[in-house]
């Protein structure tokens, strides 16, 4: 009975702590911090010229609508969306009362999609343009806090409400240093209103595209939209050269730039020995362009002998087309413990086969994002860069003798069953 009483007691005991070992707030203590919700803003532009019907057969408002619906749908839980308005309520000649026509269609905060379809439902193409006010309220709804900020502005035209030019409120709201991007995306837009909102997006580091049709409208929301539920590092903007020798010197990190049209640019980075370069770039397609178009990325010696390339090809609309490659440079086999290695400075070169029609504006260059990494190599690292050639052409040799003994092997079967034949 003791023994049974003791065990009993030993069973209570084991399971409180295991209780209290599992209870929220033992594992509360140990947890991080939550991380703060992402926030995004939607600004629509509700002007008048959104009753163009050129967009799939439909009008700009209601592609818009529907992509809107799209998005709506698919917000990842954890980002606190919002809706503002531009041009939405005022339908009068009255420019003063026309450029403060933005508002706040829905809060910036955890999403009801029933509640933000509905208020979408009720827009109609109304009044003015005024980019610039409607900038400057979506930066207030987004105000507070750490998370990550991101406008998306959906437009069909250039600003009416100068002298508020809109690039220079973008510019002002970057000047803060609130690191709050906006990207850009104009419905068939013309040349002009491309030229302003590329502006707008430059200046805080976002991103222009041309929509023509109401899929691509949806997937750009949603991605973008995405991308501020898992943000990337802000590229560090850097400037490629025409040539190695003046190329900029780059460190792990990702970096952007922007490069013309079938246009090479070189970088340079230092790989010691016992390390791997890992790079890769991505060019994105922020116009209309021609069918069949390439992006290659290469690294080359100082003395010009490529030591490994990475390219990709497409056909067709794309948004962003990215290449890759690694580079493993061996370990020294006897070094001084006192001297240090010395780097190998490796160039690389980023070029794209993109071309445009002629009524397209090739200025500014195509947004390019590249990535370097400089990691421990592999200990079994061999000579061959990639999955190509690589450095030197003793893979080419063994595949080359492979095939000989293989084929001599061969000839050697077929003649001995031959001989075995005709002796039968």
């Amino acid at each position: 009975m003791i023994i049974r009483k003791r065990l009993a007691a030993a069973a209570c005991g084991l399971l409180a702590a295991v209780t209290v070992g599992l209870s929220p707030a033992g594992a509360a203590a140990d947890e991080p911090a939550a991380k703060a919700s992402p926030k995004v803003d939607l600004v629509l532009d509700v002007s008048g010229s959104m009753r163009a019907r050129d967009i799939d057969g439909q009008s700009r408002m209601a592609a818009a609508k529907k992509a809107f619906n799209e998005v709506l749908d698919a917000v990842p839980d954890e980002v606190q969306l919002g809706i503002r308005t531009l041009g939405a309520n005022y339908a009068g000649d009255d420019k003063k009362l026309g450029c403060k026509d933005t508002r706040q269609l829905y809060p910036v905060g955890p999403l009801d999609r029933t509640e933000a379809k509905t208020a979408v439902a009720t827009l109609a193409p109304t009044g003015w343009t005024p980019i610039g006010p409607a900038l400057l309220g979506a930066a207030e709804d987004l105000e507070g806090g750490e998370a990550t900020r991101r406008i998306v502005l959906i437009t069909d035209g250039e600003d009416t409400c100068a002298p508020l030019d809109p690039c220079e409120v973008a510019r002002d709201i970057a000047a803060k240093g609130i690191h709050l991007v906006i990207d850009t995306l104009g419905l068939v837009p013309d040349a002009k209103t491309r030229e302003q909102l590329t502006c707008i997006a430059e200046a805080t580091g976002g991103t222009y595209t041309t929509v023509r049709h109401t899929d691509e409208l949806s997937d750009r929301v949603s991605q973008l939209v995405d991308r501020a539920a898992d943000p990337v590092v802000t590229p560090v903007a850097t400037e490629g050269a025409r040539e190695c020798a003046k190329a900029p010197q780059l460190e792990a990190g990702l970096y952007s730039d922007r490069e013309k049209f079938a246009e090479h640019r070189w970088y340079r980075v230092d790989v010691l020995p016992g390390q791997e370069l890992r790079a890769s770039v991505s060019v994105a397609a922020d116009r209309a362009v021609n069918n069949d178009y390439g992006v290659m990325l290469r690294a080359v010696t100082v003395h010009g002998r490529e030591i490994v390339r990475g390219s990709e090809a497409g056909n067709g609309r794309t948004d962003v087309i990215s290449a890759g490659l690694r580079y493993p440079k061996a370990p020294l086999d006897d070094t001084d413990g006192d001297a240090k290695p010395a780097a190998e400075t490796v160039c690389l070169q980023v070029s794209n086969s993109f071309s445009a029609p002629a009524s397209v504006k090739t200025e500014p260059g195509l947004p390019v994002e590249l990535t370097i990494d400089v990691v421990d190599a592999p200990e079994n690292a061999s000579d061959v860069a990639s999955f190509g050639l690589g450095r030197g052409w003793w893979l080419l040799a063994v595949l080359v003798l492979t095939g000989l003994v293989a084929g001599l092997l061969w000839g050697w079967v077929s003649r001995w069953r031959v001989a075995v034949w005709r002796t039968n």
